[in-house]
C-alpha cells in the first residue's frame, strides 16, 4: 500500500522534470486529484500554467485534452454533437474533448457564457447531454482551467455559479531568481525538451481515495471549518456601523471543500487526522473565489486574501 508522501514524491519529481518551482501549486493539484475537485489557475502569461497541467496529465498517465477557449467557441466544440451519417440515414454521437480524464480549459474567461455553462453539467455531474441523451464522463475526471488576471479585452468573467464549482483557485506567481536561472540553464537549447514518464495511473488514484476518506476529522475541527465559512457570511451581512467588505459569503460547497481537501492534504503529508493548522493552510485557496468583494473593499485595495486572513485570525482555534 503506497503512502501519501511516497505518492506525492514520485509525481512531484516527475513533474519537476518539466516545471521548475511551483511546489505549493503542484501539491494543491495533487490534493484536488485526491479530493475529486476541479482547479482554477490564475497567473500572468508565461508562468507555465498550461505546461504544469499537461505535465500532471503525463505523470499521472491519464488521457489529457486541451481546449483553447476563444470568443467564437461553441458548446458543441466542447461536449460534442450529433453527426448525420448518409450511409444509414441516422445520427451518431461525436464526443468532444471533454471526454477525457484531465481536461485543460485554457483561458476559460475568453469564451462566452454559453460555452462556460456547457462545462457546468460536466464539472458537477460528471456527465454531458448530447442530442437529449446523457453520456457519463470517464473516471477519474477533472477540469483544470487557466485565466489571465489582467487582460480585459475580449474576456467574459466567470459567473459565481461556475467559480463555486472549482475546489481551488490557485495563484501562480513568478519564479524566484534562482528558479528562473535554472530554467535558462536547463532549457536554453531548443532541442533539449523534457520527456515525462507515467509514474501513476487513474486506477491507482481511484484506489487511493478510500485511504483519504479514512482520515479522521474530530468534531472540534469540523466545527472550526464551519466557523470559518460562516464568518465570511457574517461579514457580508454586517449592518450598522460595521463596514461591509463582502457582498456575499462562502457557500456550503466551501465547507465541503475545506473538509475534503483538508483530509487529502493530511493524507499527502502522512497524517491520519486533520488539524486546524492544515485547515488554515488550505483555507485561502478554497475561499478566495467564493466570496464577493464590495466596491468599498476594491476602492481600499482590500483583496479576498486579506479578508480571509482576518477571518482566520479572528476565529478561535479549537484545542486538539
Amino acid at each position: 500500500m503506497i503512502s501519501g508522501p511516497d505518492w506525492s514524491q514520485k509525481l512531484s519529481t516527475e513533474i519537476g522534470k518539466a516545471v521548475i518551482g511551483q511546489d505549493a501549486v503542484v501539491e494543491r493539484l495533487l490534493v484536488a486529484l485526491l479530493a475529486n475537485g476541479h482547479v482554477l489557475l490564475e497567473g500572468m502569461p508565461g508562468l507555465a500554467k498550461t505546461l504544469l497541467v499537461k505535465s500532471l496529465g503525463s505523470a499521472l498517465g491519464v488521457q489529457f485534452e486541451r481546449i483553447q477557449f476563444t470568443p467564437d467557441l461553441l458548446p458543441s466544440d466542447v461536449v460534442g454533437t450529433m453527426i448525420f451519417q448518409p450511409k444509414n440515414g441516422e445520427f451518431s454521437v461525436h464526443h468532444g474533448p471533454i471526454f477525457a480524464n484531465l481536461v485543460l480549459a485554457d483561458e476559460i474567461n475568453r469564451a462566452p457564457a454559453k460555452v462556460q455553462s456547457a462545462l457546468l453539467e460536466a464539472m458537477q455531474e460528471r456527465q454531458v447531454t448530447i442530442g437529449g441523451n446523457t453520456h457519463p464522463l470517464p473516471r477519474p475526471f477533472f477540469v483544470m482551467a487557466t485565466q489571465n488576471p489582467v487582460e480585459q479585452e475580449g474576456t467574459y468573467p466567470l459567473p459565481e455559479a461556475q467559480t463555486d464549482r472549482f475546489l481551488f483557485k490557485l495563484i501562480v506567481d513568478y519564479p524566484t531568481a534562482e528558479e528562473e536561472s535554472s530554467m535558462m540553464q536547463r532549457w536554453g537549447q531548443v532541442t533539449k525538451q523534457p520527456a515525462l514518464l507515467a509514474v501513476s495511473n487513474g486506477e491507482e488514484l481511484l484506489a487511493l481515495r478510500p485511504q483519504v476518506d479514512a482520515v479522521h476529522v474530530a468534531p472540534a475541527v469540523q466545527g472550526y471549518i464551519l466557523a470559518l465559512v460562516r464568518a465570511t457570511r457574517a461579514l457580508a451581512e454586517a449592518e450598522g456601523s460595521a463596514k461591509r467588505y463582502l457582498t456575499f459569503g462562502a457557500s456550503p460547497r466551501a465547507s465541503l471543500a475545506l473538509y475534503q481537501a483538508g483530509k487529502a492534504l493530511a493524507w499527502l503529508r502522512g497524517q491520519d487526522f486533520l488539524t486546524p493548522a492544515l485547515v488554515q493552510e488550505i483555507a485561502t485557496d478554497v475561499l478566495r473565489h467564493r466570496i464577493g468583494l464590495t466596491y468599498e473593499a476594491e476602492a481600499e485595495e482590500i483583496t479576498a486574501d486579506k479578508i480571509i486572513a482576518q477571518v482566520i485570525e479572528r476565529t478561535p482555534v479549537p484545542a486538539t
